[in-house]
């Protein structure tokens, strides 16, 4: 097998093998060109505190020393803002050996700040997972700025399984590029593409979103349906730069569009902790085909998820604020983003997540 992110046919096979099994079965709405889409189970476990159960340690073992409570999601249950909650998933792995695996939320999860992280038995850290492994998978979740509504089959998280690594360089970026730009502008190439924040729109003068302290309930289901006003404060100004409060959640936009290559995928990632205690990123996927062939031909701006911690903090029309590193796909997929299949962000600009309407 080459080296690589595995593609949607190859994750079929996986699924066919018994590699990927689940309880229903996995549905073809859950392949992505690059990723499966992982869904809640039946019960939600109020917990403590947030946990990784660690080398030689079960889930299940260590759950009884952090639940509150538990809760069934059959009939929808209201995760609350500020907690911690942990969810056996409907996909379980038996990964075989040179196959790994990464998962990460969901763009329309992390535009509405859901923390969302997968946890396996053994675990040491959030959202990896090692070649060989075998046994369940579970969301820890964390509302952070609106309670939300979910039941089971809902879908927060994606995972992305690859075959030895296939990250490329930032020469091997610089080829790419000119084969294929991947950026609109002068790239920057730094431990992968570069990227910065527009706060000068061309038209306009909205530069993002604050998220209101105190909203009502979201239930996940409904799309395009809450009032955006209800639940964001437009952030307007003409001066190039807006300050971050601390503990405060936003949603601004990339000033570069970007492309992703049919045979590539991307992982969002921060660019260096020294430029500011600001995080930018909760979903992290990008997909093969996004930008790609995108009104214009341009690409696809990024949408960033701007969390300020510790101090108040100036961020500025230009800043780099992370990157995107660059995968070779093992195989193109048989589908793209955008091509085929219901992808919300493509071709997109300053977006909020689906469930919003304006208003």
């Amino acid at each position: 097998m080459r080296t690589g992110v595995l593609p949607d046919h190859m994750l079929r096979t996986m699924i066919a093998r018994g590699e990927i099994a689940a309880d229903p079965p996995v549905t073809s709405a859950q392949l992505q060109p690059a990723s499966l889409d992982l869904r809640l189970g039946h019960v939600a476990y109020r917990v403590r505190a947030s946990f990784l159960p660690g080398r030689g340690n079960r889930v299940a073992a260590r759950l009884p020393e952090f639940e509150m409570h538990r809760m069934d999601l059959s009939e929808g249950a209201v995760l609350e803002k500020g907690c911690v909650y942990l969810v056996p998933l409907m996909e379980t792995l038996a990964l075989p050996e040179g196959i790994t695996a990464v998962a990460n939320a969901k763009s329309s999860t992390g535009r509405l700040d859901l923390l969302t992280r997968l946890v396996t038995d053994e675990g040491s850290e959030f959202d990896r997972i090692a070649a060989g492994y075998q046994g369940p998978l579970y969301a820890e979740i964390c509302p952070r700025s609106f309670s939300v509504l979910v039941r089971p089959g809902m879908r927060l998280n994606q995972i992305r399984f690859r075959a030895g690594q296939a990250v490329l360089s930032d020469a091997e970026l610089a080829r790419l590029h000119t084969e294929e730009p991947l950026v609109s502008g002068t790239p920057l190439f730094d431990g992968g593409l570069g990227f910065s924040v527009d706060l000068r729109p061309e038209t306009g003068d909205l530069l993002g979103y604050r998220a209101k302290p105190h909203t009502g309930v979201i239930d996940l289901d409904r799309i395009a349906y809450y009032p955006a006003s209800e639940f964001w404060e437009e952030i307007h100004s003409r001066e190039g730069r807006i300050i971050l409060d601390p503990g405060a959640f936003y949603i601004l936009v990339s000033r570069e569009a970007v492309t992703i290559p049919p045979d590539h995928a991307a992982e969002m990632a921060p660019y260096l902790a020294m430029v500011g205690e600001f995080r930018v990123h909760y979903a992290g996927f990008f997909d093969p085909g996004f930008g790609h062939g995108a009104a214009g031909g341009t690409g696809s701006r990024g949408v960033l998820e701007v969390r300020c911690h510790e101090a108040p903090f100036v961020l500025e029309h230009r800043q780099v604020v992370g990157r995107l590193v660059y995968e070779r796909m093992a195989e193109a997929p048989e589908r793209l983003y955008g091509a085929g299949i219901a992808s919300n962000y493509q071709g997109q600009g300053l977006k909020l997540a689906k469930n919003f309407r304006a208003g």
